[in-house]
């Protein structure tokens, strides 16, 4: 490796956690939605957050920090503002107050309806959904731009804005309502593109030397008419003469078709990420000559996972580029959005697991060693790159990551394992004889408010205030309160709330053999909601029955069925963080095993309605359309082997949110599944009419409550989502259910969006029977 042609190298990030070490953010916003925080004070936060992220980084060796990637909720609503693609139902309160109509647009109000919301390509990051038509009117705004990179100039730090693509903030749109479906954000490119333009000006004027624009939708399969579109975004911006310099990012895969046309493309520099894809990435620019004259970002550490780096191996990718671009850098693969803060928070994982990690702040360090190793040469780095082979052996060798019984098991999986007794039709007449529903039955998803007094009786239970026994009767009392609400309330369905659970995927994997789980690994999953993945490092089983217990109890309280609740196998990966030394379908058939486990566990305890959730099943389509088949065949699989235990009249839900399901119908039906609810308030129906186009055969619950926002749905409002949803839907296959859990809500919110949901059914119920 030259140590001169690299001499240049420098070491940069996309983005950082926005959360701070003890989710200071969230806490601060939410104190502003109850009025406990004032907005200077908010604003306080939030600038003391961003400073100490990037002295972090700056401190750590980064030589270029990015600003603009911080966010209040989410950084394509940040866009839209950005633009001034606010929709004309929040105009008033946006242009009243700035920062209470930005949250207006991501929750709504009582009276307002908020943009819809859907996974950021397959992470479990959500972001709000542009909302546009043909009379949209483009506006630039970059305060918000202008204001963070200044605040990083003045701390005497350089500094990169970063900014989503015009290309890809039109992908990721949608028409707005009343908009015909077929009208296509992107023939707004023109009209876009001179707000990016005042924007770019902008920044430059501020002290932008260069500004990222990322443009992760490229690396998805794109029409002409899309490949056509990037070109003349990036030759019509890069035409600009009072700009800064250009550096288009890609990530979460191979660049694939736009690649030529970026690397054409009169721009400084090209990002590309060589985790996902890095031989396709490789050979694909060699294959265009490189990027001669320009900047290459490469990502060579991965930004989306939490195993430390080969640095042998990265050091050697990025040797091979040096060849192929006027200067090469090192970044991650993508924004550290994606992982927890800092691995040495950690007290309860065994520090020989601990030197197989990596949060966002030892990415960092990882990517300043490459830089440092790649400039002055690998003599610089022998100690690190010591150390990192010291421990990279030690997880190969350790006895958790290889249970010789539980593979055995899994390699005498057969296709019948995956194979109800009878087909759908025999059974949903078995399970209506069984369960004696009503026509359009009501229920609800499975999580009911998680109040602080149960997250306070967790918490003593840990700091040993309470006893087990004690935190036990205090579950039972929670369960005993949802049971009882949910009779009164008339729900055919019912749960037990999930009141002794964290969260939906580590309250499982705290009872798997193989996961660890953090203490302080928060991830936002959207707005103020912070998840902690748990870790897949080992092969996985399931020592004793995780649920049956209380769902035994919640069914001795009441006369009508008790759903069993469980997370299927598919979305345990997905919310986790997973191993990288085996296919992730040989870890799911590990994970279906063990749930299978525990559904016929739940059946033998006289649990005749069972939910196994998979709201992740699209989420984790791959971006490439060649690489979905042999995804979905083992995702479907996995959740029939899941499931297929149960005898035919034991009715089987699965449940997806937030997402596009039309992607994934085939899938859908794969999953065999009786019954599936599925999110569709924000997006009026949708789901409902892509399963009928499809000729969906099974029991649907398209979502009448949107759970995501403080609002109450009115009886009127969910019974004409009713009606909409029986336009596609036959009365005899339709549920009516939230989007999703209601985990995340009041009590009073969650009691008064239910009655009115039960109402609606009982009004549709009898404008049926009067038809």
């Amino acid at each position: 490796m030259s140590v001169t042609s690299a001499a240049a190298a420098r070491a940069t990030v996309y983005g950082y956690p926005r959360q701070g070490p003890d989710r200071e953010l969230k806490k601060a916003i939410e104190g502003y939605w109850k009025g406990r925080v004032t907005a200077d004070a908010l604003h306080a936060t939030a600038a003391e957050i961003r400073r100490s992220n990037w002295r972090q980084l700056a401190d750590a060796g980064v030589n270029e920090v990015p600003t603009g990637d911080f966010s209040y909720y989410d950084h394509v609503l940040d866009t839209t503002v950005m633009v001034g693609a606010i929709p004309e139902r929040h105009r008033a309160a946006v242009d009243a107050n700035a920062i209470d109509g930005y949250f207006a647009m991501a929750r709504g109000t009582q009276d307002v309806a908020p943009l819809e919301m859907t996974k950021w390509f397959d992470t479990n990051y959500h972001y709000l959904v542009p909302e546009l038509g043909p009379n949209t009117v483009f506006a630039a705004d970059s305060t918000k731009q202008v204001a963070e990179l200044k605040e990083a100039l003045a701390h005497g730090l350089a500094a990169r804005p970063v900014l989503v693509g015009p290309v890809t903030y039109l992908l990721l749109a949608k028409p707005a309502p009343g908009v015909p479906a077929d009208f296509q954000p992107l023939t707004l490119l023109d009209r876009l593109l001179p707000a990016y333009a005042e924007v770019l000006a902008d920044l430059r004027a501020a002290g932008a030397e260069w500004v990222q624009l990322d443009e992760p939708a490229l690396v998805q399969d794109r029409t002409p008419a899309d490949l056509n579109a990037a070109e003349r975004a990036y030759r019509d911006l890069g035409a600009l003469t009072d700009r800064p310099k250009l550096l288009v990012a890609s990530y979460f895969d191979r660049l694939g078709d736009a690649l030529p046309i970026l690397a054409k493309a009169p721009v400084e520099g090209l990002a590309l990420d060589f985790t996902e894809a890095a031989t396709a990435n490789l050979d694909a620019l060699a294959s265009v000559g490189g990027l001669p004259g320009k900047r290459l970002l490469a990502g060579v550490v991965n930004g989306r996972n939490i195993w430390i780096n080969d640095l042998q191996k990265s050091l050697s990718t990025l040797g091979t580029l040096l060849g192929l671009a006027d200067r090469v850098d090192v970044a991650a693969s993508c924004s550290l959005l994606h992982v927890p803060l800092d691995v040495t928070a950690e007290r309860d994982i065994d520090p020989q697991i601990l030197r197989w990690l990596a949060f966002a702040r030892q990415k960092t360090a990882e990517i300043v060693t490459l830089a440092k190793g790649l400039s002055r040469g690998i003599h610089t780095i022998t100690g690190e790159l010591t150390a990192n082979r010291a421990a990279l052996a030690s997880r190969a060798a350790s006895p958790i990551t290889r249970d010789p019984a539980l593979r055995a098991r899994t390699e005498a999986v057969t296709d019948a394992d995956a194979r109800r007794s009878q087909p759908y039709a025999e059974r949903a007449a078995a399970q209506r004889a069984r369960l004696g529903l009503p026509l359009l039955p009501t229920t609800t998803i499975g999580s009911f408010p998680q109040t602080g007094e149960l997250r306070t009786a967790r918490a003593d239970l840990r700091a040993g205030r309470i006893d087990t026994a004690d935190y036990e009767e205090r579950i039972k009392a929670e369960i005993r309160e949802v049971i009882s609400f949910q009779e009164k309330t008339g729900i055919d369905v019912l749960v037990h709330g999930e009141p002794e659970r964290n969260d939906m995927v580590q309250y499982f994997a705290e009872q798997l053999t193989g996961y660890l789980a953090t203490q302080h690994g928060w991830v936002q999953s959207y707005g103020t909601r912070y998840v902690r993945p748990p870790i897949l490092a080992g092969d996985i089983s399931r020592p004793e029955p995780m649920t049956v217990r209380w769902t035994r109890y919640a069914q001795s309280l009441t006369e009508k069925p008790v759903k069993g609740m469980l997370t299927g196998p598919v979305t345990m990966l997905a919310w986790s963080f997973v191993r990288d030394d085996q296919p992730l379908g040989d870890t799911a058939r590990q994970v279906a095993l063990a749930l299978r486990d525990e559904v016929h566990d739940l059946e033998a305890a006289g649990v005749s309605v069972i939910q196994v959730d998979e709201p992740a099943l699209r989420e984790t389509l791959p971006l490439g359309a060649a690489d979905r088949p042999a995804y979905l065949a083992w995702a479907t699989k996995a959740f029939r082997l899941t499931t297929a235990v149960v005898r035919p009249d034991t009715q089987i839900h699965t449940h997806m949110c937030y997402a596009e399901f039309g992607d994934i119908i085939q899938a859908i039906d794969d999953l065999d599944a009786d019954v599936i609810s599925l999110e569709a308030a924000r997006s009026h129906m949708q789901v409902a009419r892509e399963l009928a186009t499809r000729g969906y055969p099974r029991e649907v619950g398209p979502g009448v409550y949107d759970i995501h926002s403080p609002r109450v749905p009115s009886v009127e409002e969910a019974a004409e989502l009713l009606r909409t949803g029986l336009k596609a839907i036959p009365a005899e296959r339709l549920w009516v259910n939230p989007d999703c859990g209601l985990k995340t809500r009041s009590w009073p919110e969650t009691r008064a969006s239910l009655e009115n949901l039960v109402a609606a059914a009982r009004t549709v119920r009898s404008e049926l029977s009067a038809s």
